[in-house]
């Protein structure tokens, strides 16, 4: 087998998508067939026993209780009040409720784990009032998918658990060297709308001072997303709880405190289980087709063919890594995250391991090429999830400028992580030696 052949799989699978055919179907098209042409019906039999085993993993039954999750903070109104709470303390700082898009998404991701609900909940609240403020639908929409991307950064992580499960790495350590990146990029993008936004908002609108004790009195609508968030990292951190039990606690505090609220019912009930279940649904799917794709990726040894071809050009790691990073700009721009995710790692992680990068620290690397993908025209997810929330009827490139600086902005951090990689790991490598 040459690199030719790999080349040539990968370009299929390519094509497939690009044709509009179901990434799942893509994927699944080229394993199952490749391996079937290589070694026949015995692959493909034994294929049903390697996903079953992978699937029934703990690091997997997390997914659909983090999906849980999420639902529930959306539709329970906890996430109403997240909203409520910073738009009172940070509407007075240069940019005003654009800073209040960005906080709000980062504490929602530190609770749901997607950046597609992060950017469609947040975008659902805030839109209204940033309409009723005039501010630019460019500067509103952009911060609203950039700040959506924190989702898959900021743990507890879906793309993380997936990337542990693929990777075989730790989804503990994923989640701590996630933490910190997570802060300091939405600390980037509040800088960014201080300095070049900051007088969106401020044309036509009078600000209102709001006395101190009622900023103070709006700090309890924080509690709940800051207490669920603790449970669920500290019950990992403390030993207690796998990331599996930790989801679990966090949807069993939820519910209690939405029953506090007055806001529980058989109805809201069923519709978080019913939408969690969707999209869970279509995660697993992907990630069952890429499971039968690494059998068949695994049996013909096409890792070691890759990582063999690779080392022929004698990159330095900061060079492959620079190379990846073209790479999966591109491939982002016509790909959606998770697709992008399951297709590349099975390929990269051994590749990048033989040029001496830690997987972990690859995970946020690759977490933070998702995120690009996300809000890169022209299939950028988050673009259109958050035009779709319009109700204005504007253009479609309002989304595209408003997002494309937050795009350089994260292509600027990933290059930091490149030369100082300790901002990703010194978090997971002192909780190891805790």
């Amino acid at each position: 087998m040459s690199i030719i052949i790999v080349g040539i799989g990968f370009a299929i699978m390519l094509v497939l998508m690009f044709i509009s055919i179901p990434v799942a179907v893509s994927i699944v098209t080229v394993g199952v067939l490749g391996g079937y042409a290589f070694y026949g019906a015995p692959l493909v039999n034994m294929m049903g026993g390697v996903v079953w085993t992978t699937l029934n993993s703990p690091a997997i039954l997390a997914i659909p209780l983090f999906m849980l999750l999420g639902e529930f903070l959306l539709r329970g109104g906890i996430a109403d009040k997240m909203y409520d709470a910073f738009a009172i303390w940070l509407d007075r700082l240069p940019g005003g409720l654009l800073h209040t898009n960005i906080a709000t998404c980062a504490l929602f991701s530190a609770t749901s784990g997607s950046s597609v609900a992060t950017a469609a909940t947040v975008g659902t609240i805030a839109l209204p009032a940033l309409q009723q403020r005039n501010y630019p639908p460019s500067a509103s929409l952009g911060s609203l998918a950039a700040g959506g991307t924190l989702g898959i950064l900021i743990p507890p992580s879906i793309n993380l658990l997936v990337y542990g499960s693929l990777a075989n790495a730790s989804v503990g350590k994923l989640f701590a060297a996630g933490l910190i990146p997570g802060i300091l990029l939405a600390l980037l993008f509040s800088v960014y709308i201080m300095v070049f936004q900051g007088r969106a908002g401020h044309v036509t609108d009078e600000r209102v001072r709001i006395p101190l004790a009622t900023k103070l009195g709006s700090l309890r609508h924080l509690i709940a997303p800051l207490l669920i968030f603790g449970v669920v990292m500290g019950s990992i951190y403390g030993g207690f709880a796998t990331p599996t039990e930790s989801a679990a606690l966090g949807v069993v505090i939820t519910l209690f405190i939405i029953a506090l609220m007055g806001r529980m019912s058989w109805g809201l009930m069923l519709n978080c289980v019913m939408q969690a279940a969707r999209t869970t649904g279509m995660t697993v799917i992907v990630l069952t087709a890429a499971l039968l794709l690494n059998v068949t990726i695994s049996m013909l040894g096409a890792t070691q063919i890759v990582t063999q071809w690779v080392a022929g050009f004698e990159f330095s790691s900061v060079t492959l890594l620079l190379v990846l990073i073209v790479f999966y700009v591109i491939l982002g721009m016509f790909m959606d995250a998770m697709s992008m995710l399951v297709l590349t790692v099975p390929i990269a992680v051994p590749m990048v391991v033989a040029a001496g990068i830690d997987p972990i620290w690859f995970g946020i690397f690759i977490i933070l090429m998702c995120e690009i993908a996300l809000i890169t025209p022209p299939v950028g997810m988050n673009l259109f999830v958050v035009q779709g929330l319009r109700r204005d009827g504007g253009s479609f490139n309002d989304v595209i400028r408003g997002a494309l600086p937050y795009v350089f902005i994260m292509l600027a951090f990933v290059v930091l992580l490149i030369f100082l990689p300790q901002i990703v790991m010194w978090l997971p490598d002192s909780l190891a030696h805790a």
